[in-house]
């Protein structure tokens, strides 16, 4: 009944009910969290404290009632486990893996969120390495 899917993770399994529900050839979007920085520990230690939430496992995220919860719950995350989430750093590898695998699950359209405040470092990145990989 959509017009297009939106996600925040790259699920093949959500392209695949979407399509059989109806959604075949319509628009597939999905957000890739990522934090560019020059140096790869700031820009881990950066997630981390900026959007540390989104490394929380399951649906604790949609039930926890108020931000002390939130607190309370990043107990369980690392900087480590979230760099799983959010591709942290400066390899234009990892940047082209993490949107390849975007792509491979199904998603035609992919939206890269730059966790963190060098906005002009991130769009200068992707402009002269990231991009052009992709057209």
């Amino acid at each position: 009944m959509g017009d297009a899917l939106i996600n925040y993770s790259p699920d093949p399994e959500t392209v695949k009910q979407f399509d059989a529900a109806g959604g075949a050839g319509k628009p597939r979007y999905v957000q890739l969290n990522v934090c560019w920085d020059e140096d790869e520990a700031r820009a881990r230690r950066l997630a981390y404290e900026i959007c540390g939430n989104v490394g929380l496992q399951g649906e604790m995220s949609q039930h926890l009632p108020n931000p002390a919860h939130f607190e309370q719950a990043m107990q369980l995350v690392s900087e480590d486990e979230l760099a799983k989430t959010i591709t942290c750093g400066p390899d234009p590898e990892r940047h082209v893996a993490a949107i390849q695998k975007c792509l491979d699950a199904g998603y035609d359209r992919v939206h890269v969120y730059q966790v963190g405040p060098n906005q002009e470092g991130f769009f200068h990145f992707y402009q002269q390495q990231i991009l052009p990989r992709f057209q």
